[in-house]
């Protein structure tokens, strides 16, 4: 199969964008969501349940085997390295949304408070990078410096035809279980504005329509390899510290045991960097060149640093309840959408508070439950735990979950399709438009938000979160 080198490659060869973004991904699924909204859409049609919620009560050998299974018929083959085209995926994200004129546009890491923010402001929301998964023939995932080796190979020659991307490859089985040792995860990160979202900007946005970049400040120990290539082991998706990730850890010899790994045989590269940018973070090549377009057109620039992505939650969700309550709504009605479990359409269209959790970790369900404790009591709590399909010790039990719908004056109220099999079977993201379609109706919806509103209500209420707006 020849290489695929831009400016030698016909409009449109190359992989589909489809096909390259990994399956279940936070990009590819808030881009879906937020689309699906600006369309007066909800989610019905996202996701599909993995192999693992066919057999909740099967051993872990089972499990293990059939989500290997299917991660070998998603994965990009090596065959098809040579035919991603990062270029074609920004194409792809942005014509996901409705052709017509909008009053901004919000770019940056992934985070379900960020998709909720575009939906309230009437905006598209477009990921500053996105994640793809490649298979690793003879893989293990207690061998991360084997992944290096195999991940440098696959970056060399995805470079070759993408030079504007940055690859952080990912080794976490804490986070991705049985899957860390049939793939490798690569997170791509554009270094300068793609062509497609040049063009999206300039044809799309109205005159003097303000950008906000919202970019995740989270950072993890790293190991730079070379020009567009680093490593990390471990994410802070997985709720674990750097330090968990040493093969002296009680922590990872649980998360090992529980995918099939061995502690003893774990030798992890060592870190030449003690604290860059996580796997998400916004690329300082990507933020330069947006603030140069923006400066060259005339749009205002805002940022929205999030230190942690309970920040952001907490500040969205108190801004929904200001723009509910504006529009003479009770913003009384909370849902704790977790991972994929969201739909931002369903949640206006109810007139509900959106507070969004990053995953079932515990440190996320406890960030959730310090802002409930903070906050004006709710009249009713509905809570979507998104099972994550591994086990882990880091992650957050049922009756944790349950005592977040507690705080529901009225309503308490904890989804038991997601509840069942958790923590190890998979629920599909139109599992939370199932849920949220059978709330009662709160019509009509309120006017957008304006930018500059929502910025002042972003600074009050997240500041003390630690929520940088500038």
């Amino acid at each position: 199969m020849h290489k695929v080198h831009k400016g030698l490659t016909a409009e449109g060869a190359g992989l589909a964008g489809d096909r390259v973004v990994a399956v279940g991904s936070p990009a590819r699924v808030l881009v879906a969501a937020t689309a699906r909204a600006l369309r007066g859409l909800d989610c019905a049609d996202l996701g599909h349940a993995g192999p693992v919620s066919r057999f909740p009560g099967a051993p872990e050998p089972v499990r293990r085997a059939a989500v290997s299974r299917a991660a070998g018929r998603v994965a990009i083959t090596m065959a098809q390295v040579d035919e991603v085209d990062a270029g074609r995926v920004a194409r792809w994200f942005v014509d996901q949304y409705p052709r017509q004129r909008y009053p901004g546009v919000l770019i940056g890491s992934p985070h379900g408070a960020a998709a909720h923010l575009a939906v309230a402001l009437g905006v598209p929301w477009l990921p500053a990078g996105f994640d793809m998964s490649v298979h690793w023939t003879g893989g293990a995932v207690d061998r991360p410096g084997a992944a290096l080796q195999h991940g440098e190979a696959l970056a060399a020659r995805m470079l070759a035809g993408n030079p504007d991307v940055h690859l952080r490859q990912v080794h976490c089985p804490a986070s991705r279980g049985p899957l860390t040792g049939v793939t490798v995860s690569l997170a791509a990160r554009w270094r300068a504005l793609p062509a497609a979202y040049t063009q999206f900007l300039a044809d799309r946005l109205t005159a003097g329509a303000p950008v906000l970049l919202v970019p995740d400040a989270r950072t993890w120990p790293v190991l730079e390899r070379g020009p567009g290539h680093s490593f990390q082991v471990g994410c802070p998706a997985s709720g674990l510290d750097p330090v968990d990730f040493h093969p002296d850890s009680h922590a990872l010899r649980q998360v090992l045991r529980s995918v099939g790994g061995d502690a003893a045989r774990w030798e992890a590269p060592e870190m030449s960097v003690p604290s860059g940018t996580a796997e998400h973070g916004m690329d300082s090549g990507f933020e330069l060149a947006a603030r140069d377009w923006a400066a060259r057109r005339e749009h205002p620039l805002h940022r929205v640093l999030v230190p942690r992505p309970a920040a952001l939650s907490a500040g969205v969700a108190d801004l929904y309840r200001h723009w509910l309550r504006r529009a003479g709504k009770t913003g009384n009605r909370l849902v704790v959408e977790c991972g994929r479990l969201l739909d931002p359409w369903q949640v206006v269209r109810a007139g509900m508070v959106p507070y969004w959790c990053e995953n079932a970790t515990r440190r996320s369900v406890d960030e959730a439950e310090w802002w409930l404790a903070g906050s004006e009591t709710f009249s009713s709590v509905d809570v979507l735990p998104e099972p994550p399909g591994v086990r882990s010790p880091a992650l957050a039990g049922l009756p944790q979950w349950l005592a977040v719908a507690g705080f529901g004056r009225r309503r308490r109220a904890l989804d038991r399709t997601a509840a069942r099999g958790y923590p190890v079977t998979s629920v599909p993201t139109r599992r939370a438009t199932e849920v949220l379609r059978a709330q009662p109706y709160d019509l009509p919806t309120p006017p957008p938000l304006g930018v500059a509103e929502a910025l002042s209500v972003l600074r009050d209420s997240g500041g003390h979160q630690g929520l940088l707006v500038s």
